[in-house]
């Protein structure tokens, strides 16, 4: 098994007023040679956005883009004539293919948004832009691994364009579990939300990451109550 940590205060910053950002890897005016990707996983942004403020109208192209609330709602519009609205317990996904152009900002005009803003590269370029959204149980993550994401539009989740598989965990202090690898090759990205835990006999706090992979599974372990993301993807681009 092979590791990687990345604690939360080794993590760029940028504060923009509006906008407070915690870059995992390399984004925007923080570039790390050292830190660009972990597999096809490149961004994973934690963003807090300021009342009736937010991203204006902006392309991507062939990219999958994931957003997931943890506070507060934000509002999507984007060229294909999706709006949404998401809010804490929600994930959504953004295909962006041939090209898209969208916009993100804070629905409310007086609390923050907190979400995670996420890009993995996708297995298959220039295909058609796609957009979805999903509610998610929060008993369905009590001491479990709750499946949000995953390469199958008939499995439990939103899907995208890559053999990767997301999920979110709620642990009670103590619960101990066992993640299985999905697909031999793939690593796991484990990002704490709140709370500490021990993942594969590596202590975690919050906002910490860590990778793992040439592992078939892991062991998880909280040391409070703790929320967890677990985004597991292909090593090779």
């Amino acid at each position: 098994m092979q590791t990687l940590l990345h604690t939360a205060a080794s993590r760029g910053h940028a504060s923009h007023g509006w906008l407070t950002s915690y870059h995992t890897f390399s984004f925007a005016g923080y570039q790390n040679p050292e830190r660009v990707h972990f597999g096809v996983l490149r961004v994973l942004n934690d963003d807090t956005v300021a009342g009736g403020m937010g991203f204006g109208t902006h392309p991507h192209d062939n990219m999958e883009i994931i957003s997931i609330p943890l506070s507060g709602t934000l509002e999507h519009k984007d060229s294909a004539g999706n709006h949404g609205i998401i809010q804490s317990g929600d994930v959504q996904v953004m295909s962006a293919g041939t090209g898209i152009a969208h916009s993100e900002k804070n629905h409310s005009q007086r609390e923050e948004v907190k979400f995670l803003q996420i890009w993995v590269f996708p297995n298959k370029r220039n295909v058609t832009p796609r957009y979805d959204q999903q509610t998610f149980r929060a008993e369905d993550r009590h001491n479990r691994f709750q499946q949000v994401l995953s390469p199958n539009p008939d499995d439990a989740g939103v899907w995208i364009h890559q053999d990767a598989w997301f999920h979110l965990a709620d642990f009670d202090a103590g619960f101990t579990a066992e993640y299985q690898v999905k697909k031999p090759g793939n690593g796991v990205y484990v990002f704490v939300l709140e709370g500490d835990a021990t993942v594969g006999g590596q202590a975690l706090h919050r906002r910490d990451g860590f990778g793992i992979w040439d592992a078939e599974s892991f062991t998880v372990q909280a040391d409070s109550a703790t929320r967890l993301l677990l985004m597991e993807v292909p090593m090779t681009l």
